[in-house]
Formats: C-alpha cells, sequence, structure tokens
C-alpha cells in the first residue's frame, strides 16, 4: 500500500502560483550598445547571425511537473509491506515435575488400559497440555534430592515436550526436595516481566529433602505474585515413602493462591489439566509491524532526469535555429548613393 509520510508538503504544489501573483517580477539590468543606424542595416537586409534565446529556460509544462515530482518527493512516498504479527507470551508457566523414588509407582493406566508408573502418565497428559500453551512461555524444573532446571522460559514448546519426554525416574535423586523445587521456581521468576506467572507442581508432595518446607517457600512465591497449582499424582491409600502428603499440597495451593486437585488415574489427570485451562485462560497479545521502503528517491530522480533532458533539448533547439538562421552576407556602402548594401560573401 502506497502512503505519505508527510502528506501536508502537498500545499506547497500552489507555492509557484503564489509567488508569481503575490511577489513582484524580477528587474535585470544589463548593459547595452546603441547602434544609431540599426535601421539602415535592417532595410539592408543584412542579419549577421541570428540566435533565439528563451528567456524563461524550461517551458512552463515541464518546470510544472518538475515542481510536482520534488513536492512528491518532499511528502516522502513509502510502500507499505504485508504485517508481520508476532506473539507475545503473556504469562510465564512453569512445571514443577517430580522425579523420586515415589514416581515409579505404578498405580496409574494408560490409553490402552495397563498400568503405568506416575510419571509415565505424567508425561502423556503433559504433552497434549502443552500442545494447547499457544501464547505462554514454558519453564520445566525436575526435582528429587535436589531441584534442576530442565528448560528454562520459552516459547519452543516442541523442545519442552520433548525434554519432558526425556525425563525419567530418579535421574535427580530418589528424594523428594519439593521445597527447594519451589524456591528455585521463585528464583525464574525473579527474571520474569510478564503478568501472570504461574507454577504447577506434580508431585507426591511426601517432602523428604527439601531445606525449605513447601508452605514457607509457598508464602515466599505468595508475596512475588506466584500462584501454585498443585497436582497430587497417585493413591492417597498408598503408605511408606510413596504415600501422597495431601495436607501439604492443599497447603501449598492455598497459601499461593492456586488450587489442589488429586490424580486418581490419566482420565482425573486430563481432566485437571482441562480445569487449569479454564482457570488459567490464556490472553495472547500480537504485536503488528508492517515493513516499510521509502520510494522518494523515484519522483526525485525523474525530476533530475527529466530537468537535464528538457535544459539538453532546448540548448539542441537553440542551436538549431542559429545555423538555420544564418545569413552568409556582408555589408557595404554604395559609392554612388551611399547607401548600405547587402551582399553574398
Amino acid at each position: 500500500m502506497l502512503a505519505f509520510d508527510y502528506p501536508w508538503m502537498f500545499a506547497a504544489s500552489v507555492l509557484p502560483i503564489l509567488v508569481h501573483y503575490f511577489l513582484p517580477g524580477r528587474v535585470e539590468v544589463r548593459p547595452a550598445v546603441r547602434i544609431p543606424f540599426l535601421s539602415r542595416i535592417q532595410g539592408a537586409g543584412g542579419g549577421g547571425e541570428v540566435v533565439r534565446t528563451s528567456g524563461k529556460g524550461l517551458s512552463l509544462i515541464v518546470r510544472s511537473l518538475i515542481w510536482i515530482l520534488v513536492v512528491v518527493a518532499l511528502a516522502r512516498p513509502q510502500w507499505y509491506e504485508k504485517p508481520i504479527e508476532r506473539t507475545l507470551p503473556t504469562r510465564d508457566l512453569l512445571l514443577l515435575i517430580d522425579l523420586s523414588a515415589s514416581m515409579d509407582q505404578k498405580d496409574f493406566t494408560n490409553e490402552s488400559g495397563q498400568t503405568v508408573d506416575r510419571l509415565t502418565a505424567v508425561k502423556g497428559v503433559l504433552d497434549e497440555f502443552l500442545e494447547d500453551r499457544q501464547g505462554d512461555r514454558v519453564g520445566l524444573v525436575v526435582f528429587g534430592d535436589a531441584p534442576f532446571l530442565q528448560v528454562p522460559f520459552t516459547t519452543d514448546l516442541e523442545l519442552c515436550r520433548q525434554l519432558t519426554d526425556e525425563t525419567a525416574v530418579g535421574m535427580a535423586g530418589p528424594k523428594t526436595a519439593f521445597g527447594d523445587a519451589i524456591g528455585l521456581g521463585i528464583q525464574l521468576f525473579s527474571e520474569s516481566d510478564a503478568p501472570a506467572k504461574t507454577i504447577i507442581a506434580l508431585t507426591d508432595g511426601n517432602d523428604t529433602g527439601s531445606q525449605v518446607p513447601p508452605p514457607e517457600a509457598a508464602r515466599v512465591a505468595r508475596d512475588r505474585g506466584i500462584t501454585i497449582y498443585t497436582v497430587a499424582m497417585g493413591n492417597p491409600e498408598t503408605v511408606g515413602e510413596e504415600r501422597l502428603d495431601q495436607e501439604t499440597l492443599r497447603e501449598v495451593s492455598k497459601v499461593a493462591g492456586g488450587e489442589y486437585f488429586l490424580a486418581l488415574n490419566r482420565d482425573e489427570l486430563s481432566k485437571i489439566y482441562q480445569r487449569l485451562d479454564e482457570i488459567e485462560t490464556t490472553e495472547v497479545k500480537t504485536v503488528s509491524y508492517r515493513p516499510r521502503r521509502d520510494l522518494y528517491y523515484v519522483p526525485l530522480a525523474i525530476a533530475v532526469l527529466l530537468g537535464v533532458a528538457s535544459v539538453l533539448w532546448s540548448f539542441r533547439s537553440q542551436r538549431s535555429s542559429a545555423e538555420a538562421t544564418k545569413i552568409k552576407q556582408r555589408l557595404r556602402v554604395n559609392a554612388r548613393t551611399f547607401e548600405l548594401e547587402a551582399v553574398d560573401s
């Protein structure tokens, strides 16, 4: 699309008309030679060299066209390309995935009805969940004996899904440092300027290795504007190291302004993510930019070429006219009548 950055410059197109009618004309004084017998020379037919000169230079039409082209160049014509849209994330979403030994407990079923461990069930549903996270920056923290940053905040959801699938039980240690994982998430959010900050923790909540209790870490997260949703993985009737600490998970989500969910099987885990989609709606900000190309040089180049061509044409016309009107004669005085006469040379 063609547009002008300074359209008000078109008002200058009438400037020559105003100058012509409202400013006094130019007065030029030149020295001249007075010839008393000029009329006698003209009567004798001697013209000598006659050269026609144009006082105004270029014709009015050409000069007007050049001025219009200059005004168009001053208005700065620009060609707008198709808009380029870029999606800006409006929320940073951090996933905390428990890789402790308790996540190896097989109390879930997959789509085929086979019994699988808790982590395998998380991977399957989390993969579908990440497909719908367009507009979010997603990060991944895995924890066992200690928390580890697996994926920093990124809009590359395919990378996040791939690295999530590569996680395995025990790769971060056999214990559960849930409170420390929340602390690491708080540090990651300290460099985030997203308007919404969310943590989704998938764990059995049985903290066995944190230096900071999970409820204390949740209070710090609340003060930093971070919302925590906790998802308890597995059967609540499990005892021992694999048991679910529902009380801690409820307290963490309550303190941090989120919600607590209990996933007894894969279907319920899928429903939990659907519920999170309803709660944590995604608002996508789209920044649109239209590349612009300046075209002022086009009318300016045409004006220059037109001016040069007109000057050359005027010079050629003057030369042709001078050659056509040149009379090869000389004057002499008649000895009898004392009159001037033109004779061929």
